[in-house]
């Protein structure tokens, strides 16, 4: 028995530990992200993007992000802020091709657009091209992750992991378990969470998981004050702020999301619960969506942010 029980724990400790290859699908802010932390903490990345352009692009975002960080925590020692820059670039390579990049991963981190359709055809290929021991996790921030892993003959090896923007910056990461999820995939999941530095929370497969399932009705209950005229934006904001201690107030925060993220994630969740009033669409920002007015990101939302 006392065997049995030794022979488990140290193969599943082997299964937690042995995450090193890490292909990471999607190169835009927070892909790129989730590559640049990885192959800070010493795994071999592999960032695939659609073509050699887009790769480019991404890593050229990594390099200033790195250059930032550098400037930050070796703003004495210039010669080994440059070192960290170029060790972490050294353990990221591009890729066009997914089926490729995931012959010898150990993890694949899916980071695209928040559409089942293109998620399924993402993962059924990679399902085929990956060795068995590849775990497979999903970065969605609102679609079901059992849903997405259902394409795949390893939802047992199929996960979320959830990260915050920008990734770099941000401590938390979300371990989404689904009812198959099994238990040596879940402690790998963490213990890579762990390697990058994260404190990580697990949370079952439900809707928006922790945070977004808090945060997205809160940031539509404000859009809804401001529709019925109770307060303005800036007060809705200055209130959240010096009432609730947040560093951000729902308006601006809205901006700084994206309002086309934001409305993506009402509908999706709308269509899924339609008798959920907290998942109601909302006109306004429906509206501004609409008129291209997405926020920060488009320079205009809510607030102009033209110079």
């Amino acid at each position: 028995m006392a065997m049995t029980v030794m022979h488990t724990f140290t193969r599943n400790m082997a299964t937690a530990a042995k995450i090193n290859n890490v292909v990471v699908v999607g190169g835009g802010l927070m892909g790129s992200g989730i590559a640049q932390v990885a192959a800070a903490t010493g795994h071999n990345v592999t960032l695939v993007e659609m073509n050699d352009e887009l790769v480019q692009k991404a890593v050229g975002g990594i390099r200033k992000s790195l250059e930032r960080v550098a400037k930050k925590q070796f703003k004495d020692d210039a010669a080994r802020g440059q070192q960290f820059i170029d060790g972490t670039l050294s353990k990221i390579r591009g890729e066009t091709k997914p089926e490729k990049a995931a012959q010898e991963a150990d993890l694949v981190v899916e980071a695209i657009v928040e559409r089942m359709e293109v998620k399924h055809q993402l993962f059924t290929k990679l399902d085929m091209a990956a060795p068995a021991h590849t775990i497979f996790a999903s970065n969605t921030s609102s679609l079901s992750i059992a849903e997405i892993g259902s394409v795949t003959k390893r939802q047992d090896r199929f996960g979320g992991l959830h990260f915050f923007n920008p990734v770099p910056v941000m401590k938390l990461l979300e371990i989404i378990r689904t009812d198959l999820t099994s238990d040596g995939t879940y402690r790998s999941l963490v213990a890579f969470g762990e390697r990058l530095g994260k404190s990580c929370i697990s949370c079952k497969d439900t809707p928006g998981f922790v945070v977004n399932r808090l945060l997205v009705p809160y940031m539509a209950e404000a859009i809804r004050l401001l529709e019925r005229g109770d307060a303005s934006a800036r007060d809705i904001d200055t209130a959240m702020k010096l009432g609730a201690g947040y560093p951000m107030g729902p308006i601006e925060l809205l901006d700084y999301v994206g309002l086309d993220t934001t409305n993506n994630i009402l509908q999706g969740w709308h269509e899924k619960y339609p008798e959920n009033p907290l998942f109601q669409p909302i006109k306004t920002l429906e509206k501004l969506v609409g008129e291209g007015k997405l926020g920060v990101k488009s320079g205009e939302g809510f607030y102009s942010y033209k110079k």
